[in-house]
């Protein structure tokens, strides 16, 4: 039983809080129940640690057995200690570290995909974990981060993704010049979502083509250099007096109605 929250074990931890830590080590924090569970039931290769409380286990009964399948020892703690080990207030008993699995550029592409999201410079964890938590929901074959956007290890990533992150390939720290390169010569195209592009809806019927996404800032969206880049650029209909939709909104109705055409072309045959 783990019970100084100041031991060195338990700060190693801690400090996978921090990004420099989480470059350092390779690895990153998951937290409460549902992430252990995602992590136990799609990565258990890439589980270093699961700590919990008895009562935690007890309640939890699927994740001890998981754990036990995986032939991972789960550690006892005291709440103090898990209090000590995570970014929430409240990680409800479980706290896990793993190891990080980012996806190259070159396997996203080399594995004909029909429908990815490509994030430059997004820089809410929030948004990032909604994205990737809705390119899951549609389908799609790989989420990749370019410029200076947020890390997906970042633990509100983490838990915005609710386990999506471990759900389908992400792809880090990639330059976005080289990524719309591949993207050209696998045959997907290129969309930007901008609030100065083209009638989403006068362009509908294309969007059954493979597709990228190209989601940018939430205060400034896409520059003018990213934007040259795209095939083309959609804004999305406001019907009411809304100025805008959030960043994480408008990706989640762009993917999705891109997986709408596409899978409305498959079921054609």
């Amino acid at each position: 039983m783990l019970e100084n929250p100041r031991s060195p074990r338990v700060r190693a931890v801690a400090k996978l809080t921090k990004r420099s830590a989480r470059q350092e080590t390779g690895l990153f924090l998951l937290e409460g129940p549902q992430a252990a569970r995602e992590v136990l039931s799609y990565r258990p290769d890439t589980v270093v640690d699961l700590y919990a409380t008895p009562t935690a286990l007890e309640k939890h009964a699927d994740i001890r057995d998981a754990a036990r399948d995986a032939g991972i020892e789960v550690t006892f703690a005291t709440e103090a200690v898990l209090d000590a080990m995570a970014d929430t207030v409240t990680p409800q008993g479980i706290v896990a570290v793993a190891r990080q699995t980012p996806t190259s550029v070159r396997d996203v592409f080399a594995a004909a995909p029909r429908l990815i999201a490509i994030c430059e410079e997004v820089r809410d964890p929030g948004n990032l974990g909604t994205i990737i938590r809705a390119a899951d929901a549609v389908g799609a074959d790989a989420v990749i981060l370019t410029g200076r956007t947020v890390d997906p290890y970042n633990p509100k990533v983490v838990r915005a993704s609710t386990g999506s992150l471990f759900h389908l390939p992400v792809a880090v720290g990639v330059d976005l010049v080289s990524t719309v390169e591949r993207a050209r010569a696998a045959g997907v195209r290129v969309i930007a979502a901008d609030v100065g592009g083209e009638d989403f809806l006068a362009h509908r019927p294309s969007l059954s083509e493979p597709t990228a996404w190209l989601f940018g800032n939430e205060a400034r969206g896409l520059e003018p250099e990213a934007l040259a880049l795209a095939h083309l650029s959609l804004r999305l209909p406001i019907y009411g007096a809304a100025e805008s939709l959030n960043l994480a909104t408008a990706a989640s109705v762009c993917l999705y109605e891109t997986a709408f055409a596409q899978r409305a072309v498959l079921a054609q045959g």
